[in-house]
């Protein structure tokens, strides 16, 4: 039997299972585009139970293509908060602009039109080609690469893009017109749900178990074969939670590099010894009255590691080298990447002690 007629029985297969086992998930309430687009985006390198709130929550601020393209980018970095990788939102809204400005606001409906617009790779464009215009465009994923390579007992390297495309066509010869987008999403959750990445994939609830030729030959634990990780390299930092009367102490990142353009505690890109800090904060001129606590933490991003040691400091002036938040618009108003959300909690908890205290003298500007 040729691989292609493997594939056409396992997709059988798939087609037969997929209706009463599918995830009731709110981007598989319709097949539109705007929709199914934005949870791809979101999905990307993210759980599917943290996605759930913020896609709700994106859509009842921006309902349509229109009101993302027009949204502001600190709304955009708001509602995007804690999810990471904030280019992909930039993206987004690049994207919907595109749509506006060169297709009328109507998303294209090819393959080739959806793979120009900006952010969007061949996983995504294929996602949203099948799902909702019925194209025979497989979305290969991590977890569409790992079934193919147990399914077909295949050990060449899933990293390799002539392995990705091997495995795209392969999957697009064998799409069935009419079912291209039930094949896709089938193809997802079957990655997701059954055939797992971590611990012991499900056979025994698997509905290609019986074709599958890992399975046959004991080899679905050593698949799929996967390139050696690079060691990612870890840096050091001094986070500073700089606290005057209910306020604490923001500033805005560079509009480049790592987290651009979001929000942060003032910070430093060596450690500090606490009288170190006192002195820095002396030096940025908000007066350190007390050093009240300090942490340690960690975030991983994808290739560096931050170790964080973060000083809270009870301060006498809201020196205008900042903009000084109250607890409302830490929450609401500015996006704080996830590595500075880490000390939110205990920020939030020792503003709150202070309400009522009488506060400082405002700066002359950047309070807010």
């Amino acid at each position: 039997m040729d691989s292609s007629q493997f594939l056409a029985q396992c997709v059988s297969q798939l087609l037969a299972w997929y209706p009463s086992h599918a995830r009731d998930l709110p981007w598989r309430q319709d097949r539109e585009p705007y929709h199914v687009w934005l949870s791809e985006i979101m999905l990307q390198q993210t759980r599917v139970e943290a996605v759930k709130g913020y896609y709700q929550r994106f859509l009842q601020a921006l309902p349509d293509i229109d009101a993302l393209a027009r949204a502001p980018e600190e709304q955009l970095l708001k509602l995007w908060e804690g999810l990471g990788y904030y280019n992909r939102v930039r993206n987004l809204q690049k994207a919907a602009q595109q749509i506006c400005t060169e297709y009328g606001g109507v998303f294209p409906d090819t393959y080739e039109s959806i793979r120009k617009l900006s952010g969007i790779g061949p996983y995504t464009a294929g996602a949203i080609a099948s799902i909702c215009f019925e194209q025979p465009t497989p979305a290969v994923d991590g977890n569409v690469l790992r079934v193919m390579a147990r399914l077909m007992d295949d050990h060449s390297c899933v990293d390799l893009p002539r392995v990705k495309q091997q495995f795209t066509d392969q999957l697009a010869a064998v799409y069935p017109a009419g079912k291209c987008g039930m094949l896709t999403q089938a193809l997802m959750e079957l990655g997701a749900t059954v055939c797992v990445p971590k611990g012991a994939p499900g056979c025994a609830a698997c509905p290609v178990s019986a074709l599958c030729l890992a399975r046959k030959r004991n080899t679905v634990g050593m698949l799929p074969v996967r390139a050696e990780k690079k060691q990612r390299r870890i840096e050091h930092r001094t986070v500073f939670v700089f606290l005057c009367g209910d306020t604490a102490a923001v500033r805005k990142r560079e509009n480049r590099g790592l987290l651009a353009g979001l929000w942060e505690f003032p910070n430093l890109e060596h450690l500090c010894t606490p009288e170190e800090a006192i002195a820095w904060a002396e030096q940025m001129g908000v007066q350190p009255a007390a050093l009240l606590q300090s942490q340690e933490r960690t975030h991983i991003f994808t290739h560096i590691e931050w170790h964080m040691t973060c000083y809270y400091l009870r301060c006498m002036r809201p020196s205008p080298e900042f903009v000084w938040a109250d607890c409302t618009a830490l929450e609401k108003q500015y996006s704080l990447p996830t590595a500075f959300r880490l000390f939110l909690p205990d920020v939030l908890a020792l503003l709150d002690e202070t309400a009522d205290k009488p506060k400082p003298e405002p700066p002359e500007s950047g309070t807010v």
